[in-house]
């Protein structure tokens, strides 16, 4: 059985169904907190807020913290090192929205998690 979240439907419409790949299960996502897995040799933060399923850079631009032992909190993460914010939906830069990190299209089938990971030649989506 495949499921998908309403976020997934949206982002499946513009970027289609190719290379997805599973990095852990629902179960492995503790509502609020975040995780960091490996998709493609890059580390992603994953976050599971309100039921809802994200991912991002696991890495702030700042000064290079992991980003999946920041603080979540109104739609955010917040670096726990310098107290940079991005955005969960997007990845951009709460205080400065024209710079950001990757963001990923999220999947559930079943009870695993599945991210679309682009190459290194095509890139994060924006």
């Amino acid at each position: 059985m495949i499921s998908f979240n309403l976020r997934s439907r949206d982002i499946e419409a513009r970027v289609g169904m190719a290379d997805f790949r599973t990095v852990c299960s629902v179960s492995d996502l503790p509502e609020g907190l975040g995780r960091m897995v490996w998709a493609d040799e890059k580390p992603i933060a994953l976050f599971r807020v309100n039921g809802e399923i994200f991912a991002i850079d696991d890495t702030c631009p700042h000064m290079g913290a992991s980003l999946s032992n920041g603080f979540v909190e109104n739609g955010t993460v917040t670096c726990p090192w310098h107290f940079w914010r991005f955005r969960l939906a997007d990845g951009k830069w709460a205080d400065n929205p024209r710079l950001g990190i990757g963001c990923y299209p999220v999947r559930v089938v079943g009870d695993d998690v599945q991210i679309q990971i682009k190459t290194k030649d095509e890139g994060a989506r924006p």
